[in-house]
């Protein structure tokens, strides 16, 4: 068997959990051990493992049986190591280390000739920190809300869709039987990918997202007319990153300050008010919460994390170092982190699905 470029490499898991993370693991690992020869050293609890040199080489075993397994065998965290200094490093032994200098001195003593970051956009923006400090560093996408910059897709979107879907579906007989107005929040921050996915293949009635700012009349208007037709219940899907024309208006810190001041818990809960006050109808609301990235992953996620890991095995091999897998189309490829890192993807204006969403009637609370 040739020598590959990264004879021994460390894998972790970064940020919040989400379907696929194991499937990717097992990709990454079984192809770089049995096809490449080379070493495993699973890192524990995410970045957070790097500076503390919690580590351990996995085995054939561990990486065994966990394609179907939610959550992440390596443990999770959101540490940030470049964000001043760290109060892990602190308290290490070598005080006055900062965390990369920890991180650094740690992939050292661990033997590494690479790493393998698997995680969304702080995660990525990491890798490339950590890349250009002269660590080899390799990244897998990952995250439900789609919105990673680089990749069409990221590993556990589509089951969050289907969760998120499924939980739509259940609403509906809810809202029908007893003549509401469901509003369920979904997650999304910056991006309503998962919100425009699941709300049109759960016939949401109106969906909101960060990118197209509400106006309360315009949703009002919807469903008023919707009720003139003899429908006597809507479904409203909102990201939870939704903002209404006025607060767009404002500056980011200014617009922060407002929502402080909301007397609601979340988007969701005030637009369910603003609807219930405009158009008079029985309002409810689900927040879906963190049930949309447990679980099992699904068949397309196990598929997509593998193909990821097994290319980012053969990066390694190769030393295909700084760069972050991705998918363009059909082909499984991958983009420098350069370009990834710091940068969200938006759901575009003009995306086919917007389209598709208001020529089947469906309210995006602009027009």
């Amino acid at each position: 068997m040739p020598r590959s470029a990264a004879k021994t490499f460390g894998i972790l898991t970064s940020g919040g959990d989400c379907p696929g993370l194991n499937a990717a693991i097992r990709g990454v690992a079984k192809a770089a051990c049995d096809a490449y020869g080379m070493r495993a050293v699973g890192i524990s609890n995410g970045y957070r493992g790097l500076i503390q040199g919690d580590s351990r080489d996995l085995k054939s075993a561990d990486f065994s049986g966990i394609l179907t397994l939610g959550g992440t065998i390596l443990g999770s965290s959101r540490e940030k190591p470049f964000k001043g200094r760290d109060d892990l490093a602190e308290t290490d032994a070598d005080a006055g280390m900062s965390a990369p200098e920890l991180i650094r001195e740690n992939y050292k003593n661990m033997g590494l000739d690479a790493l393998v970051v698997l995680g969304g956009n702080g995660t990525q923006t990491t890798a490339h920190l950590l890349q250009e400090s002269g660590l080899n560093v390799i990244g897998l996408p990952k995250t439900i809300d789609n919105d990673l910059w680089g990749t069409d897709v990221t590993f556990g979107f589509h089951s969050a869709v289907d969760i998120a879907t499924e939980a739509i579906d259940r609403l509906h007989s809810t809202a029908l039987s007893h003549n509401r107005v469901m509003v369920i929040e979904l997650m999304g921050h910056k991006a309503g990918w998962l919100a425009l996915f699941a709300g049109i293949a759960g016939g949401g009635d109106v969906v909101l997202l960060p990118e197209i700012p509400y106006e309360i009349g315009s949703i009002a208007r919807h469903l008023t007319n919707r009720a003139k037709e003899g429908k006597s219940f809507s479904i409203v899907a909102v990201a939870e990153g939704a903002l209404s024309a006025e607060e767009a208006k404002l500056s980011k810190k200014d617009r922060k300050k407002a929502r402080e001041k909301m007397p609601f818990p979340s988007i969701g809960y005030r637009v369910a008010s603003e609807i219930q006050e405009a158009v008079g109808m029985e309002t409810r609301v689900t927040v879906l919460g963190y049930l949309q990235r447990g679980g099992v992953p699904s068949p397309y996620d196990r598929l997509l994390a593998t193909a990821f890991g097994t290319e980012a095995a053969a990066m390694l091999n190769r030393g295909d170092f700084g760069k972050m897998v991705c998918l363009s189309g059909e082909r499984i490829g991958a983009v420098p982190l350069s370009e990834v890192a710091g940068k969200i993807k938006p759901v575009p204006r003009d995306h086919r699905l917007i389209r598709t969403a208001r020529l089947v009637g469906t309210c995006m609370g602009d027009d």
